[in-house]
């Protein structure tokens, strides 16, 4: 049985469902969404299992940061350096190979603000926010992602509420986003969704 279904039926019977999960399980299958902050790709997996989507862009610069800010970040000081990150994308690229042949799935080896600039206003379905954590680059991708999801679709992400070593830089830029715009905003434990309105 796939993974969609034994979350489905999970539901159904009343056993909880792992957090993200749970969110993907909303957002629309056969849909065209994007993840900005790939690293090794587990998360990518889950969204082609459980959400099927017609089209995944995977947008992640694989940039190790030597500032001594990143010095717990996986890219950064948990890291071993730029060979390491060369390697996981190296990785990505394989794990998905058959996806991305289809083009079912296209690799943005690039910040997230300059990919942005590569996708036409109202294309995305859905985006999933799990890049730099600190809350000027989670402002700028909620505001660079806006204009880029549909009306009616979705921006959601993860770890909000998780202080971390970005000083809860995701709930800061989460929660003044959604208030100066006037959206909808639901967090699920430290999963948020911001909804854009149909019109």
């Amino acid at each position: 049985m796939r993974r969609r279904s034994v979350l489905i039926l999970k539901k159904i019977l009343g056993v909880k469902v792992p957090v993200r999960q749970e969110v993907l399980l909303r957002m629309p299958k056969g849909s065209i969404c994007a993840e900005i902050g790939v690293y090794k790709g587990d998360f990518s997996e889950m969204i082609l299992e459980i959400t099927k989507p017609r089209r995944l862009h995977l947008i992640d610069p694989w940039i190790y940061q030597s500032d001594a800010t990143y010095q717990q970040a996986l890219y950064g000081g948990a890291s071993k350096g730029q060979a390491e990150m060369d390697a996981i994308y190296d990785h990505v690229c394989k794990r998905f190979k058959k996806e991305l042949a289809s083009g079912r799935i296209v690799i943005h080896r690039m910040p997230s603000d300059v990919a942005a600039d590569y996708f036409p206003n109202n294309y995305f379905d859905w985006i999933y926010i799990d890049g730099n954590h600190l809350y000027e680059y989670v402002k700028k991708d909620l505001e660079l992602s806006y204009p880029k999801v549909k009306p009616g679709g979705w921006i959601t992400g993860d770890d909000y509420g998780v202080k971390g070593w970005w000083n809860n830089g995701v709930q800061r830029a989460v929660d003044e986003f959604a208030q100066n715009q006037k959206l909808k905003l639901e967090i699920i434990e430290n999963q948020f969704i911001v909804y854009k309105p149909e019109s």
